[in-house]
């Protein structure tokens, strides 16, 4: 695989601490890595597991360039977060660091723009698009309204009725670090993930999980990745081939959301990395392939191998979803690490947390992840093992 048992010499900078980052986290520290984690939360879940915390916002790309410096790492990785993609790329550049991407692939990975500018030229599939900078209420209903450089499902908007629409493009421009908002058409139909590693240009499809959401006011927010998925694999590993291909990314891991319409897949967004919902871990769980450690070989430049896959009969990353108000404790986390196939529960957030209505992805309490007969025997597992879980929450 590429990934040997690490001196502690050797220093990974991980670039977020948050939920997105912690099966990165765990599995560098489990290699004996010397983790140093930026992140400007001091609370940050996955901080557990750095050796040093550098006080610095995944944005800061000058805090993180002269940490990277002073801690003298040997690799820069941004897994599960879209913006510190290129950042990462563009420091590991200045400093003669090993990388998968180069600083152009990298912003191009990180622009949804750029991604809807390429695909068009590449014929990749996609949905109809068009980008604006102001609040115009003149468009083809029904739509997704979205920031074209924001995650985590933050201002997208299901639009389905025109007195929606300007609502949804104020809450996208505000939330967009240029002012602008993609109104892209709704492609009515389910949506999976291909997750990917690519060496030296060949792209191998690992995971395609179904990617069940919530409802609005929630829109695009995952509850559960479901391994296999029940789509048409083949068609959405193709597109996600097509799209990696048309942004030039050759190393590294992919994370490809698909919509499978009734003309067939519509590429949604590429990003150059590891998925945020726990992804990797659910890779290592439905195949045996340890994709965090592939991607840690990768920041260090080694030469990755995939292996062979061993698959289980079905798998899948449950996420849990308090009821609002101040978190005073969680119960039974024992008790659902106990049902038969449960391989993993993690709650996110300490005491004292005030959790809100669930709107976007930051609004999960943690996950479950559950290795199952077939897909929907790992499903049912994960409900039975979430039903055990309580957040004790204060109401307001």
């Amino acid at each position: 695989m590429g990934v040997d048992p690490h001196s502690e010499r050797e220093r990974l900078l991980v670039l977020g601490a948050g939920p997105a980052q912690l099966g990165l986290l765990r599995s560098a520290r489990a290699r004996g890595l010397a983790v140093v984690a930026c992140d400007r939360d001091r609370g940050a879940v996955g901080l557990r597991y750095a050796r040093r915390h550098a006080l610095v916002s995944t944005e800061d790309e000058e805090g993180i360039e002269s940490a990277a410096l002073s801690e003298g790492v040997g690799g820069l990785i941004a897994p599960g977060i879209d913006w510190p993609v290129a950042i990462a790329a563009r420091v590991a550049a200045r400093l003669g660091l090993p990388h998968p991407l180069d600083p152009e692939t990298a912003a191009l990975t990180v622009s949804k723009v750029r991604q809807r500018e390429r695909f068009d030229a590449a014929e990749v599939p996609q949905p109809r698009w068009r980008l604006v900078s102001s609040a115009e209420e003149n468009t083809e209903l029904p739509c997704v309204v979205k920031p074209p450089d924001r995650q985590g499902q933050v201002a997208v908007t299901l639009v389905r009725e025109p007195g929606e629409l300007r609502h949804a493009l104020e809450a996208a421009l505000s939330a967009s670090r240029e002012g602008t908002a993609l109104i892209e058409e709704w492609v009515d139909g389910p949506e999976v993930t291909v997750n990917a590693f690519s060496v030296e240009g060949r792209f191998r499809a690992l995971t395609v999980t179904d990617r069940l959401t919530a409802e609005p006011p929630a829109f695009g927010v995952a509850l559960a990745h479901a391994w296999p998925s029940t789509q048409a694999v083949e068609e959405a590993v193709d597109a996600a081939v097509h799209a990696a291909t048309a942004l030039g990314v050759r190393e590294g891991p992919t994370y490809t959301q698909i919509r499978m319409g009734p003309d067939g897949p519509k590429v949604i967004e590429l990003a150059a990395r590891l998925g945020g919902g726990h992804d990797a871990l659910l890779c290592e769980a439905a195949l045996g392939i340890d994709l965090n450690a592939l991607a840690i070989a990768a920041a260090f430049g080694r030469r990755v191998e995939i292996p062979p896959a061993r698959p289980a009969g079905g798998a899948c990353v449950a996420f849990l979803v308090p009821t609002p108000g101040r978190l005073r404790t969680v119960e039974g986390l024992e008790a659902a690490r106990e049902v038969p196939g449960v391989l993993d529960v993690v709650t996110y957030r300490p005491p004292g947390w005030q959790f809100g209505p669930l709107l976007v992805g930051a609004d999960r309490a943690g996950y479950v992840l559950v290795r199952g007969e077939s897909r929907g025997d790992a499903l049912s597992r994960a409900a039975a093992a979430a039903d055990r879980i309580q957040f004790v929450v204060e109401s307001r």
